[in-house]
C-alpha cells in the first residue's frame, strides 16, 4: 500500500513546520517534492489571514483573510472570508502539477477553509487514489475522517521533534523504495 502520512494537531504546535523541514529534506536528496503549504498572516502580532504557497513554483495565494481586508471574492467562514478561486488557482493546481511530477505529495492543510472548495475536494480525491506517497496535515476536525486512510500522527509540542523523526524515516524509507 501507498504510504500516506497525516500529521494533526492544535494550532500552533509545527504542523506545517514539521511538513515543511520533510519536504526539504527530500529535497535535498534529490526527491522531487510537490504540493502545497499554507502558513498564517500575521501583522502587529495578529493573524490576518492565510496564505497558500505552490511547493514547486513558489506561487503564492491567499486562501483567508479577515472580512473586509481584502479585494479578492470569497466565501464567509466565521470572522474570514475563504478565497476558493485562489485555493484553485494556487493550491489545486499544485497538487495537480504534484499527481503528475513529483515523487512525494504534500498537501498542508486539508481542513475547512480549503474544503469550500470542490476543486481542493475533488483533487483530494484523486491524490487518495493515486500510488504515489502523501504527506499531509488534517485540521484536527477531519481527523477521524483520514485516519483509515493512513497514518495518522497528532502532533504535541511534547511529542513533535520525536514525530518529525519518525515520519522523515518513513517518507525516507518510502521513497528509497520507489526509485529502489
Amino acid at each position: 500500500m501507498t504510504l500516506r502520512i497525516f500529521v494533526t494537531g492544535p494550532a500552533g504546535v509545527g504542523k506545517t513546520t514539521l511538513v515543511e523541514r520533510i519536504a526539504k529534506e527530500a529535497d535535498r536528496w534529490g526527491y522531487i517534492v510537490g504540493g502545497m503549504i499554507t502558513r498564517e498572516v500575521r501583522r502587529d502580532g495578529r493573524r490576518i489571514g492565510f496564505k497558500i504557497t505552490a511547493l514547486d513554483t513558489g506561487e503564492e495565494g491567499t486562501l483567508a483573510s479577515i472580512r473586509g481586508t481584502s479585494h479578492l471574492p470569497g466565501v464567509p467562514f466565521g470572522k474570514y472570508v475563504v478565497h476558493v478561486d485562489e485555493i484553485e488557482r494556487v493550491g489545486v493546481s499544485a497538487i495537480r502539477r504534484a499527481l503528475v511530477e513529483a515523487d512525494l505529495i504534500v498537501i498542508d492543510e486539508i481542513g475547512p477553509m480549503e474544503y469550500k472548495s470542490d476543486e481542493f475536494i475533488r483533487v483530494v480525491g484523486e491524490v487518495l487514489k493515486f500510488e504515489k506517497p502523501l504527506l499531509a496535515v488534517v485540521h484536527r476536525k477531519f481527523a477521524d475522517r483520514f485516519r483509515p486512510l493512513g497514518k495518522l500522527h497528532t502532533l504535541s509540542v511534547e511529542n513533535r521533534n520525536r514525530a518529525f523523526a519518525e515520519v522523515l524515516d518513513e517518507v525516507m524509507k518510502e521513497l528509497k523504495g520507489v526509485r529502489g
